[in-house]
């Protein structure tokens, strides 16, 4: 549920690099030097814009529902002892969720047309779990984070795939990086709950 867009390219997208497609690229307003594709063919150094797209798009969505998930669960258990730390967990993802708002503006990005479902399966997901209790909250959280250490893999295979060279170094540092904040994080949840119940 971490901010899941490959790290190089998450790099890049956040320091807002230029993206060049041709003759008819255009400052973006208020953006400094920043610069906007003309088309949606190639963008970031080589990385064609149908990918950027695709990865913000999914990335976003799984933001908006992981937002939704620990919104059920604190419909539910926001009262109990585990309710601070499902809060701190939604903290991180609501920043997360901030983060792919501005980066759907400012690279034009349409949102998944799925969103009002993931609106209503998130939230009965993550109350349908903490219904359950505790534990139920707790698997439910481990289950995605560790989907989600799958997707980030995903992504950086693509990127790989997109241009090898430049994007070797996702299969070292910064792809441990991920995971790593993955699994902290669903570990940090495991050893509260399993130090109470």
């Amino acid at each position: 549920m971490a901010a899941a867009v490959a790290p190089a390219l998450r790099c890049s997208l956040l320091q807002r690099r230029p993206l060049r497609c041709g003759p008819g690229v255009r400052a973006v307003p208020g953006a400094g030097a920043a610069l906007r594709p003309c088309s949606s063919r190639v963008a970031q150094d080589g990385i064609t814009q149908p990918v950027i797209d695709r990865i913000i798009r999914v990335d976003h969505a799984g933001e908006y529902g992981a937002n939704r998930i620990y919104a059920g669960q604190m419909a539910v258990l926001g009262r109990s002892s585990v309710g601070p730390v499902i809060q701190q967990m939604w903290n991180q993802e609501k920043n997360h969720l901030k983060k792919f708002n501005e980066l759907m503006v400012a690279y034009r990005v349409r949102p998944t047309v799925l969103l009002p479902f993931w609106n209503i399966a998130g939230f009965v997901l993550g109350a349908g779990s903490a219904l359950l209790g505790k534990k139920g909250a707790m698997a439910c959280t481990v289950a995605v984070e560790e989907s989600i250490s799958e997707h980030y893999n995903n992504q950086i295979r693509t990127l790989i795939e997109e241009d090898p060279e430049k994007y070797k170094e996702l299969l070292q540092t910064p792809a441990y990086s991920v995971l790593k904040t993955a699994i902290q994080l669903g570990c940090k949840a495991a050893i509260f709950l399993s130090e109470r119940i």
